[in-house]
């Protein structure tokens, strides 16, 4: 098999996941410019020529890695630049930009406190536009007004809409389809729009009320407005539950976390089974994740 030179081959990336479980990958590659972009058709020819998946992944990512090697290709997504327009409140950012740096960065500069919930946050651009992040009933969907995407089939760079995009409670188009690389988002921050009002201070709830350990804060999605997955959790005894290094946290029940420094995916894959076989059993529904598990 012909390697493209570009292309580093058994990468350690058990950093490039919140949870940190040990994984390598066989080949790997970072975007950091546009030029870069024009190498992600050279790389997709290459994996369809010897039958490669590709994953396209971003720092601080909502991924539970769950194998040892992945025989495969993974791209990082590194692509940062912002932009504020203080007068127009229009905001357009790259898609490997931090969240929580965007949203401090408002505040402390421009006096903007509208994504003020967002500090802290462990999302990148892409991330949140991917999976329509929210938090206290504030989703990233409110104040989206159009993003730049690469097409992957047809190599044209396009500009897709909110209606376009197709949001729904942490979901988009983009995980529906792997069609489209998220290049540069734009985000009209003139209104605060919420589904429901909350007085919830954000900063307090990090700091007091959540575990500070390699986790992906909220695990799984919550079943419905009267019913949120940690209650759900607590009410089938899984909270402060051990199975080996891991367990569901005694500070907040849908937080899946681990007392040691790295941690086994096979633990983690048993809890996460056994909280959707209990909840299941006791209230009807199924626990969705909000990680994806790449296996």
């Amino acid at each position: 098999m012909m390697n493209i030179d570009f292309l580093q081959t058994n990468v350690d990336i058990t950093n490039l996941s919140n949870f940190r479980t040990l994984a390598h990958t066989r080949y790997y590659f970072e975007i950091h410019t546009r030029q870069d972009i024009d190498k992600i058709e050279e790389i997709i020819k290459f994996a369809k020529n010897n039958n490669l998946k590709i994953l396209f992944i971003w720092w601080w990512t909502n991924l539970l890695f769950a194998f040892d090697m992945y025989e495969w290709i993974i791209i990082k997504n590194c692509l940062e630049w912002r932009n504020y327009d203080k007068d127009t409140k229009i905001l357009e950012v790259f898609s490997w930009e931090k969240i929580w740096n965007l949203a401090k960065n408002l505040e402390t500069q421009y006096w903007q406190d509208l994504w003020h919930r967002f500090i802290w946050l462990p999302w990148t651009v892409w991330w949140a536009v991917f999976g329509n992040a929210g938090c206290f009933w504030l989703e990233i969907e409110s104040n989206f007004v159009e993003t730049e995407v690469l097409d992957l089939e047809s190599w044209i760079i396009e500009t897709l809409n909110k209606e376009q995009v197709s949001f729904s409670y942490r979901s988009s188009i983009f995980k529906e389809t792997k069609k489209y690389f998220i290049i540069k988002t734009k985000f009209d921050l003139n209104e605060k729009i919420e589904k429901y009002s909350s007085d919830v201070d954000n900063i307090d709830f990090r700091e007091n009320k959540q575990p500070k350990w390699n986790s992906w804060w909220s695990f799984f999605k919550n079943p419905s407005p009267e019913l949120s997955a940690w209650s759900a959790i607590e009410a089938v005894w899984l909270k402060w539950y051990h199975y080996n290094r891991a367990f569901f946290s005694d500070k907040h029940a849908n937080f899946l976390i681990n007392d040691k420094e790295w941690w086994s995916w096979q633990d983690l894959l048993f809890l996460i089974d056994l909280a959707k076989t209990k909840v299941k059993a006791k209230f009807k529904v199924e626990l969705e994740p909000e990680v994806r598990i790449i296996r």
